[in-house]
């Protein structure tokens, strides 16, 4: 099952990260080697366990911060908080929707660096959340979710030293969204190893489509084909061996930087690649594959949620498949491991306010949220799997049940490293897309540890 199994090297980075997070940190200020832990006394991270509940409390306000900046997931966010107040009057949360991008590499860094950081802000746990802890504003919220926490598959993910330090709302999985009448008209079928996709994509180029779409301006869905690429190429122990110890000089790594370059040479993006969006408009990969501009995108589960924001197109949901990253017989990695993570939230501010915080996310949690999240929301896999038949979206169904099927998954490497190495990494293999070369290659290696 997935909670067995889903984001199962977290836990062991984000303890890693933490006591790391001293070196890693671009901060002047001075870190602590650790989480705090649950008998801190600190604002941030002591246990609101002993506060009256947020229905008896005095008022409390709150912002949350998230990236559900387009409908139908902001309207059940937005739905969510009415039902909340409605059950506890005396709480009042303030919605700030974040384009994603800007939230999470400049918005989150600079208000934890700062002193009014909002109190409900968007967390992809992993070695970003060991990093964060250590800003002393991040709340322990382990008393408070201790009653619940038990039911929520991948929790772990979002702990710094066994302590909880944020919860997950939804859990993706990584693989292409594909435009099946496209297919069917070109007449090609799902590929099932990368030699059988690069012959669908000469196909689909000579049929005048885009075969791949790829937002490369974001950087990070670059890296989604460079770590699937490491997957493939490198041992399960050797992935992991290298993010706990922020290297990627392995063999096996300059085999995956050789293979994305290759494939880097059939052609499969779009025109304008380097330049094109992820997420933002009509223009952006998201909107080519929902336009039929584009035959398929490499993304996260949370695909379909932005296609609909972007798009006109009535019939998308019944146009939409999924398949997995192909196979490369041969490799010395796992052929069926996957690449995804989850979305989840932390808590900052005051003891009630993180006390409130912690509650509300127990709401978010309900099986009436759940549904609704993953569901109309169509936001990827709920972390209730009583929920699971909630997902309407038949895509989204298939790749829910090969998930099931999967040797392992991973955490995206960039979320599973300390916050500055993630983005070096990134940014490596960006450069990488837009240049590959020796030089490009050995920087991806290297770039946890680039000041």
């Amino acid at each position: 099952m997935r909670s067995s199994r889903a984001l199962a090297a977290v836990a062991l980075a984000v303890t890693t990260a933490t006591a790391a997070a001293a070196c890693s940190s671009g901060s002047s200020s001075s870190s602590p080697t650790a989480a705090p832990s649950a008998s801190s006394s600190s604002s941030a991270t002591a246990s609101a366990s002993t506060a009256s509940s947020p229905s008896t409390a005095a008022k409390v306000t709150l912002t949350w911060w998230n990236n559900a900046t387009n409908q139908p997931l902001l309207g059940i966010y937005e739905a969510a908080i009415k039902g909340f107040e409605a059950k506890y009057p005396n709480v009042s949360i303030t919605n700030v929707p974040v384009q994603n991008e800007l939230l999470q590499d400049t918005k989150i860094p600079l208000a934890l660096e700062g002193n009014n950081p909002p109190n409900i802000y968007q967390q992809w746990g992993g070695g970003v959340l060991g990093q964060q802890v250590t800003s002393g504003k991040v709340a322990n919220i382990t008393a408070d979710v201790s009653s619940w926490i038990g039911g929520i598959s991948g929790a772990s993910g979002w702990q710094a030293n066994g302590q909880q330090y944020g919860v997950p709302v939804d859990l993706h999985v990584v693989g292409f969204w594909y435009r099946k009448d496209i297919f069917k008209k070109v007449g090609i079928t799902v590929p099932t190893t990368l030699t059988q996709l690069e012959s669908d994509d000469a196909k689909l180029r000579a049929a005048g489509y885009a075969p791949i779409a790829v937002g490369s301006k974001d950087r990070w869905p670059d890296a989604f084909w460079w770590e699937y690429f490491a997957l493939r190429d490198c041992p399960q122990s050797t992935v992991q061996s290298a993010i706990k110890s922020e290297s990627f000089s392995a063999s096996c790594f300059g085999t995956a930087s050789t293979d994305l370059a290759a494939f880097l040479k059939t052609n499969p993006f779009q025109t304008g690649f380097l330049g094109t969006s992820s997420q933002q408009g009509a223009g952006s990969s998201a909107g080519m594959v929902a336009s039929g501009k584009a035959a398929m995108e490499l993304q996260g589960d949370w695909d379909p949620s932005v296609m609909e924001g972007v798009s006109t197109n009535k019939n998308l949901s019944s146009e939409l498949g999924w398949f997995p990253f192909p196979q490369t017989p041969g490799s010395a990695g796992s052929q069926t491991a996957v690449l995804g993570g989850g979305d989840g939230y932390s808590c900052t501010g005051s003891q009630q306010q993180a006390q409130a915080c912690a509650e509300f996310l127990e709401y978010l949690d309900s099986p009436s949220v759940q549904a609704q999240i993953v569901g109309p929301g169509a936001s990827g896999e709920p972390v209730l799997t009583s929920e699971s038949s909630a997902i309407t979206l038949p895509a989204t169904q298939t790749a829910a049940a090969y998930f099931k099927t999967a040797s392992y998954e991973e955490l995206y490497f960039d979320t599973a490293l300390p916050t500055k190495p993630g983005q070096n990494l990134d940014t490596a293999i960006a450069d990488y897309f837009s240049s590959p070369s020796s030089s490009t290659a050995a920087a991806i290696a290297n770039s946890p540890s680039t000041p």
